[in-house]
């Protein structure tokens, strides 16, 4: 009787591991609207970080394993997540994503902020210029941004002098796991393609389980203007943030010693 325990439990023991064994999953993306194929689709396993596009007919395929979390976004559609079972792994290319417009609200466009003429020569000299400089102070090996559009540069500075970790304690302190991803993000050369294409923040917020709330902090608390957190595509987004939190780790293994 022990020795068929001790089989049944060997047994399954396999049983699980083999189901946890990284496949490739086949699956196709289309509009949900007409069930027209969706080609240049980015698909991410938030569990590996790592990442493909669709082809010309809308198909990809990807390493992953049941239960792992697949991301899929697109300019103008809905980012959706859906999670691998066995039978998506088991049934090649029987699995179909399907994917919803956006309906957006234009908003009031003012087209002339500033009291132009119309007359070039004149209208270059009122428009208000707001240079914005990134420089570094000796002992520091962090650069800052300073200009109308960062405000808070000065402070920030000051702020790293005399306290440098501190500031950054309670933002990457709490979130160990996400931050570790960073290097994972930064060494795929297929993720860093896919953020270079977008600025809309979504795939970074669910890689590093933040709002954007908290990405625009994060950037404004390491010294970057409002204009670079505005206009920084997401993988520039994303080498901040690493940069910062690299800064981070050594400031603190400084301060402990």
């Amino acid at each position: 009787m022990k020795k068929v325990y001790t089989f049944l439990l060997l047994f399954l023991t396999i049983t699980t591991l083999s189901a946890q064994e990284m496949k490739k999953l086949y699956a196709k993306v289309v509009n949900d609207a007409d069930d027209k194929v969706m080609k240049t689709v980015h698909v991410v396993n938030l569990t590996t970080i790592k990442g493909v596009i669709t082809n010309e007919k809308g198909e990809f395929e990807i390493e992953a394993k049941a239960d792992d979390m697949l991301f899929f976004s697109f300019l103008g559609f809905k980012s959706i997540k859906v999670r691998v079972t066995n039978d998506m792994l088991k049934y090649k290319g029987s699995s179909t994503i399907r994917m919803t417009e956006l309906a957006y609200a234009l908003e009031k466009v003012i087209l002339t902020p500033y009291q132009l003429t119309g007359y070039l020569d004149i209208d270059a000299k009122n428009v208000p210029i707001r240079p914005n400089y990134r420089y570094r102070i000796a002992g520091l090996s962090t650069g800052y941004e300073a200009g109308q559009n960062a405000p808070g540069a000065i402070s920030s500075v000051l702020g790293a002098i005399f306290n440098p970790a501190d500031f950054l304690k309670n933002l990457f302190g709490k979130k160990p796991k996400q931050m570790r991803k960073l290097r994972q993000m930064k060494e795929d050369d297929k993720i860093r393609e896919l953020l270079a294409s977008k600025f809309d923040r979504q795939m970074l917020r669910e890689l590093l389980q933040v709002e954007r709330v908290d990405i625009d902090e994060i950037l404004s608390l390491c010294n970057y203007s409002k204009t670079f957190i505005t206009n920084a595509n997401d993988l520039q987004i994303l080498d901040a943030i690493n940069d910062c939190y690299e800064e981070y780790k050594i400031l603190s293994r400084t301060k402990k010693k």
